[in-house]
């Protein structure tokens, strides 16, 4: 199958994304962590559009809320999940390494146990034949940040978000929040003067604007601007040693204090 790929967002409550993954001419589609079935099935409505499946990160209400409506709507769809996490309707859990066929759309996506948000959040990459990698990161991965740590942990969340940062540079990042500005606010106080950061910041500001997404993003502008990802660079551990007030062990200390100081100073 050759059509272009085609991935929008559907949007859901104040600022979740649930990614619809189809293709061009065809009238079947994915869906990506349907928190709220309504908008869902707006869409697939008005647009003439068949349900063949739900990929599902990890297990907060707004991520698996539509879960039900969705599958008394289309009864018998694949609804895949985290082997490790308790979420009711799941027909399908995933382990690290496995392969989940996009029925209808002659497509794979792999399986990344990258926990720390929760305790068995993963992200799918679907490598399509044409084009860059795509990763859909649930909330491990934001748009110039990190989720919080709920019932994973610092050191979880710090080797998950390392692991992502070693996918192609070219990788498309498809994040379930729309974050970016705020994410940017905090980021700046760890790197005032990182230039890649500061451009991020006017290209949002445009994005938003003009009525746009700031998502995706791709994992080399990740690189350059989420302080999350730059544990190791020297700006960033040298913020966080004058914050924690000593000198610090290695990147997961340089993770802690800086995901502590944005929850309790920032957000």
């Amino acid at each position: 199958m050759t059509q272009t790929l085609d991935i929008q967002p559907i949007h859901a409550f104040s600022d979740n994304f649930i990614w619809r993954i189809g293709r061009a001419g065809t009238d079947t589609v994915w869906v990506v962590d349907p928190g709220d079935a309504r908008p869902v099935l707006s869409t697939l409505r008005g647009e003439g559009l068949r349900l063949g499946g739900i990929l599902i990160t990890h297990k907060h209400g707004d991520h698996v809320g539509g879960i039900g409506p969705l599958t008394q709507a289309f009864p018998g769809v694949p609804v895949i999940g985290p082997a490790g996490e308790p979420i009711a309707g799941l027909n399908g859990r995933v382990h690290e390494g496995d392969r989940v066929a996009l029925d209808g759309l002659d497509l794979s996506a792999r399986v990344m146990e990258v926990p720390g948000h929760t305790e068995g959040h993963i992200a799918y990459v679907v490598n399509p034949e044409v084009g860059p990698p795509l990763l859909f990161c649930g909330d491990t991965l934001f748009s110039v940040g990190c989720g919080r740590v709920f019932s994973g942990s610092h050191t979880q969340l710090h080797d998950s978000l390392m692991r992502l940062a070693r996918l192609p540079a070219e990788t498309r990042v498809y994040c379930a929040h729309e974050y970016t500005l705020d994410n940017i606010g905090f980021a700046k106080w760890v790197e005032p003067d990182n230039p890649a950061l500061l451009a991020r910041e006017a290209e949002a500001h445009a994005q938003i604007d003009a009525g746009a997404d700031t998502v995706p993003s791709t994992m080399a502008t990740e690189r350059a601007t989420n302080p999350f990802l730059r544990v190791r660079e020297p700006t960033v551990v040298a913020a966080a040693e004058r914050k924690a007030g000593r000198r610090l062990a290695d990147s997961r200390e340089v993770f802690y204090v800086i995901r502590h100081w944005k929850d309790t100073e920032y957000d």
